[in-house]
């Protein structure tokens, strides 16, 4: 089976979602990161790359000092967060999404479903600088892709 050369360009950032933005920010900025922004996430167009609908989320975008890395801490709003996982052992399975860019979205999605990926909303543009999807992959695995236009 031949493969096409990839699309992926680099991986944007880890997404975890808190129950308090301002004490996990004062965390990871000890640890070293900085506040890149903060801001509230919110439209038609957010719950639709998500699949949730109407959502509302506060999130705070950290980054390391090379600026090559990122950390997007969210905080539901609308709708509230519905399981805690954070209690649970290191060896517990599961984490919110990693963000990857690639550069043809349509044509990496249409690859990742011949392994069994499925969208989790749909494709949306983000005004006029990304196209964005969620998708899942094998054992439920939630990752995010983005085309910058």
């Amino acid at each position: 089976m031949e493969s096409k050369q990839s699309n992926l360009k680099r991986m944007d950032n880890m997404g975890i979602v808190v129950e308090s933005l301002d004490e996990v920010i004062s965390f990871f900025t000890e640890l070293g990161l900085k506040l890149e922004g903060r801001a509230m996430i919110e439209g038609e167009w957010a719950g639709r790359v998500t699949g949730l609908g109407d959502q509302k989320v506060e999130a705070a975008m950290m980054v390391t000092p090379d600026g090559h890395s990122r950390l997007e801490l969210s905080r539901f709003i609308t709708p509230p967060a519905i399981t805690d996982h954070r209690n649970a052992p290191v060896n517990a399975l599961g984490y919110l999404r990693s963000m990857f860019t690639v550069e043809d979205l349509d044509d990496t999605v249409a690859r990742l479903q011949k392994h069994g990926a499925e969208l989790v909303g749909e494709i949306v543009q983000y005004e006029n600088v990304y196209r964005l999807c969620y998708i899942r992959g094998p054992e439920q695995i939630l990752i995010g892709l983005a085309e910058e236009l």
